[in-house]
């Protein structure tokens, strides 16, 4: 006699351990059946009960409709969240933004066809001289930004506008405010605050990615904080790297492949000696592409436009 299954949606994720919830919204503690299942949150699964052990298994991972990726320890692309239609990348002037972490976040989200939202929390605080030629550069970009202040609640309006109708992840360097964000837009949402250290380094709020649902419509996953984050560069947009500048500019470039480092009549280096695009954030390029290089295969050479 079969077992029936049922599909369910992944709404936390602690390693082998996850958590699902039906369609008619009753929750489960699950653990996958086989080691070579990777479940993230935001996964649909289909899943079986068992009862001789009093357990959820699930069976498979359903297809998602877009993936986050990251590099892991051994140099290879691990999921990260599942089928998210918007990543809200929240940075802050306290603990200082690490500009080329925001910068991967970005084309992390843009080549795996997720809208990415900047987020400027804590922004009743005064902007560093850095910061503001950060989000100059953003702008520049033509990133959506919200400033908003968990604090204060100001912005908070534009935040929640910005989630209906999505699946949304919140996601950053630690100590930033993410989870403070979230425990104003899901009041009834059990998340541990934490303080921001005396060095003004932040310490890791969130242990594990849970999804929630939101009052007013659309869901929003609540990730572990981060000191660095590194996209995995076999899932980033061969050609641009997921910048958007460099595929506004490379339309230009005098070769189809045009890696936009040394390249002769490349139109990405004029756009940024003609201030199209903001240099640090062409640096930032560079550093992904030159790592790509150094662990990918030898690259043929440039074929001209036309031939």
């Amino acid at each position: 006699m079969s077992v029936a299954t049922f599909d369910a949606r992944v709404i936390g994720a602690f390693g082998r351990q996850v958590r699902v919830r039906t369609s008619e919204g009753r929750d489960y503690p699950a653990r996958p059946l086989g080691r070579e299942l990777g479940i993230v949150c935001g996964d649909w699964v289909r899943c079986r009960h068992d009862a001789q052990h009093g357990e959820v298994h699930v069976l498979e991972v359903l297809p998602r409709r877009t993936t986050l990726y990251r590099t892991n320890a051994r140099g290879g692309a691990e999921a990260v969240l599942a089928n998210l239609t918007r990543l809200l990348v929240v940075i802050a002037p306290l603990p200082a933004p690490d500009p080329f972490v925001t910068d991967r976040y970005l084309c992390a989200a843009e080549s795996a066809r997720i809208e990415p939202v900047l987020v400027l929390n804590k922004a009743d605080l005064d902007p560093t001289a850095g910061l503001a030629e950060m989000l100059h550069g953003y702008a520049l970009a033509g990133y959506e930004r919200l400033e908003v202040s968990a604090v204060s609640g100001a912005g908070l309006d534009a935040l929640r506008t910005a989630c209906l109708g999505h699946t949304a992840a919140l996601v950053g360097q630690s100590g930033i405010g993410k989870s403070s964000l979230a425990a104003r837009l899901i009041p009834a949402g059990q998340i541990e605050i934490g303080a921001l250290a005396r060095a003004a380094e932040g310490r890791h709020t969130t242990t594990a990615s849970r999804l929630f649902e939101l009052p007013d419509g659309g869901e929003l996953i609540d990730s572990p904080g981060v000191r660095d984050f590194a996209p995995a560069l076999t899932h980033l947009e061969p050609r641009t790297l997921g910048f958007r500048e460099v595929a506004q500019l490379a339309v230009g470039c005098r070769f189809l492949d045009c890696q936009h480092l040394r390249e002769p009549d490349c139109a990405v280096r004029a756009g940024v000696e003609q201030g199209l695009m903001d240099p640090r954030r062409y640096e930032s390029y560079r550093r992904l592409r030159r790592l790509q290089h150094t662990l990918g295969p030898a690259h043929e050479r440039p074929r001209r436009r036309g031939g």
